[in-house]
This record gives structure tokens, C-alpha cells and sequence, in this order.
């Protein structure tokens, strides 16, 4: 999606950024995929989206507390706290990490409260 700079002025003289919902209602599906390919997106391409892991639903499969969550991760408790709250989005190394907790906990676990290499 290209971005485009424009003036005030051009914003009001194309309606304020005001979304058509006529036009909008009237797009189909073959549209869709029409623009797509246009983009040079594939439309038959698997979707690349995959959802967020949530730091209180991977804590909460553990059974951990705030508190030791924290301590796990090697993080204040404050951080986590505004991760669960929304507050703050993780960065993708964060996301990365509570993906392997998630998925396999067993090796997460013992990695991050094994002894430490000198």
C-alpha cells in the first residue's frame, strides 16, 4: 500500500478521509482479488498472518504467577504487567521467545532456569 503525503487542504477537498461505504459495500470478492494481484500479492497464497502469543495466556498455562513469570523471563514484573494489559506491545524478540514457551515449555523451562554457562 503506498503511502501518500497530502496537505490540509487536500485531505478536505477529497472529503476529509471520510470512508465511501457505498463504494466500500459494493466491493466483491473478484474486486478483491483483482486489487490483490494488481499489488502483486498472490491471492491463493496461504495467509502469512499468525496470531500474537499473549504473555497472560502462555503465564497462565504455566501456572505461574506475575511475580515469578518475571523472574523467568529475566524481566521487572511492571513490563510484564503492560504487556497483559496492553499497554505496551513486546518487541519481536519477546514475541519470539513466549512463541517457544508456548509451544514447547518443557525445553523453554529448562533452558531459562537451568545453570547458567560460565
Amino acid at each position: 500500500m503506498a503511502v501518500t503525503r497530502m496537505t490540509t487542504d487536500q485531505i478536505k477537498a477529497t472529503g476529509g478521509g471520510r470512508v465511501d461505504r457505498a463504494r466500500l459495500d459494493a466491493t466483491t470478492d473478484d474486486d478483491i482479488r483483482r486489487q490483490m494481484i494488481e499489488d502483486g500479492e498472490d491471492p491463493d497464497a496461504a495467509s502469512q498472518f499468525a496470531p500474537s502469543v499473549l504473555a497472560q495466556d502462555v503465564r497462565r498455562k504455566l501456572g505461574l504467577t506475575q511475580l515469578a513469570f518475571a523472574t523467568l523471563l529475566g524481566i521487572p514484573v511492571a513490563t510484564l504487567r503492560n504487556w497483559e494489559q496492553n499497554r505496551f506491545t513486546m518487541d519481536p524478540a519477546a514475541q519470539t521467545l513466549l512463541k517457544l514457551i508456548d509451544r514447547e515449555p518443557e525445553a523453554a523451562l529448562r533452558a531459562l532456569s537451568g545453570p547458567r554457562a560460565a
